[in-house]
């Protein structure tokens, strides 16, 4: 995801003009505790925030931007970001670092641990012994990069997503990937231009195919996503599937906010009525168990904290 892609977004509208992209009416917005679970969508921000950045000095990351990610292991949480300085085509930059509470970070010896090109909006995933990392390069374009130690990751090319019909998506971004894995099948959610959320299917990792060819998440009609969706993190909570997603009120993206969708198929979707649940410009929130809670972690434009409302914070 960038923050001014106009030219996408021009095309995008166009296309819906045109009928060429069709996007079915969304389900009602719901509040019902039943399906939205207070200590997941109800969070309150930790007294300390934010309790990582960039380095705000001449380093490679003197910035951080968009979605990193965090996983917790063995209690200790490990993060994975995205580094910049400012200036026109500055490249992005994986770093990474851990922490043995998620408060206190520090940063590998050896960042960033990943040059060889563009990475940003991070996702990653354990599956057996292998870590995989589903993120931006240029241009927006989608790619995988794998790794046996969370340290040293090796590219694996861009994702080859394909329209129902077999037929490769029309050429353009495709960024923000977020994946889920169930009974042998692996779910991808992706956007275009932040203009919508897709999902792609496959079994082996080559290949992705939509489930259908337009949205599963679309934007609005309510004002908070009016402009821009893109999803973060889907989970799995009694039963229902939940996606966290960042979303912009603002045609010009200047601010975005952090929200949340149900679904018990990962293909129809229904937003919280009560969304956003953070705002203020803080946004690609990620949920991550600590053992005890869930804690929302948003990593835009700095890492933060958020705690459960109807629990005690630390």
């Amino acid at each position: 995801m960038q923050h001014f892609m106009y030219g996408y977004k021009t095309i995008f509208i166009l296309l819906l003009a045109a009928g060429s992209i069709q996007c079915k009416p969304s389900k009602k917005a719901i509040s019902d505790s039943t399906a939205f679970p207070g200590e997941i969508v109800h969070f309150v921000p930790y007294k300390s925030n934010p309790v990582f950045a960039g380095t705000g000095a001449g380093t490679w990351d003197s910035q951080i931007r968009e979605r990193g990610y965090i996983l917790r292991e063995d209690s200790i949480y490990h993060l994975w970001y995205t580094g910049y300085e400012n200036g026109k085509d500055k490249v992005k930059y994986l770093g990474y670092a851990s922490s043995p509470d998620g408060f206190t970070w520090t940063r590998h010896k050896d960042n960033p641990i990943y040059s060889l090109d563009w990475v940003e909006d991070i996702f990653v995933m354990k599956e057996d012994d292998t870590y995989y990392m589903f993120a931006e390069g240029r241009d927006d374009i989608a790619h995988l990069l794998t790794s046996a130690d969370r340290i040293h990751w090796t590219e694996q090319g861009p994702l080859d997503i394909r329209k129902v019909d077999g037929v490769p998506i029309p050429k353009g971004a495709y960024g923000t990937p977020t994946v889920w894995k169930e009974n042998g099948t692996w779910y991808l959610f992706y956007e275009r231009g932040d203009l919508g959320i897709w999902l792609a299917v496959s079994k082996d990792l080559k290949q992705w195919t939509n489930v259908q060819d337009d949205p599963v998440i679309k934007m609005g009609p309510e004002l908070y996503d009016r402009f821009a969706v893109a999803m973060n993190q889907v989970i799995k909570y009694k039963g229902k599937y939940y996606g966290y997603y960042h979303a912009s009120a603002y045609e010009d993206w200047r601010e975005w906010s952090t929200c949340v969708a149900v679904s018990d198929d990962l293909i129809h979707w229904i937003k919280y009525e009560k969304n956003p649940i953070i705002g203020d410009d803080t946004s690609s929130g990620i949920v991550v168990n600590d053992g005890k809670r869930f804690r929302m972690y948003t990593m835009h434009p700095d890492v933060r904290v958020f705690f459960p409302a109807n629990d005690s914070l630390p």
